[in-house]
């Protein structure tokens, strides 16, 4: 079995050591019976664990990404910033405001935007977004089908 960035089902297969696997359920014993039981369960908890294992890993990916890009993005940004903010300023001070004034309410907006962007990429970055939700969802159902099955 190959490893790849997707995770498909039918990747692995049940345990073929089962030797009355194709018989009918009736005419399979109790201890054949329990026995595929086991073989199954184990089967879909190995595939459960690889699909967690594929969704957290595309999570931190994507993560990795897009701190990468923000770091880039952030050294280009800051020389182009630093001239727009002089610009303003100017632009307040030729319209008749000392220019302490004009620096000071262009450092105060600034800095108020700054503050809400940062707040709001922290909470982006919580660990709570790297849990595998479509991998516990289906962890939920199975266990479901496998106390319907029993009871």
């Amino acid at each position: 079995m190959t490893m790849s960035s997707e995770f498909r089902p039918n990747d692995i297969t049940p345990n073929d050591a089962r030797p009355n696997a194709s018989r009918p359920l009736e005419a399979r014993s109790l201890p054949d019976l329990l026995s595929s039981l086991i073989a199954e369960f184990s089967t879909l908890f190995r595939q459960e664990m690889r699909l967690a294992r594929v969704e957290t890993s595309e999570s931190i990916n994507g993560m990795v990404a897009g701190a990468i890009m923000l770091a880039i993005g952030g050294v280009l940004l800051i020389p182009a910033l630093v001239l727009v903010l002089e610009a303003i300023s100017d632009f307040i001070v030729a319209a008749g405001l000392p220019e302490e004034w004009a620096s000071l309410i262009v450092g105060v907006v600034v800095l108020v935007i700054g503050l809400i962007l940062f707040l709001v990429g922290v909470n982006r970055l919580k660990v709570t977004n790297l849990a595998p939700d479509r991998t516990l969802e289906q962890v939920r159902r199975d266990a479901v089908a496998a106390r319907e099955q029993i009871g």
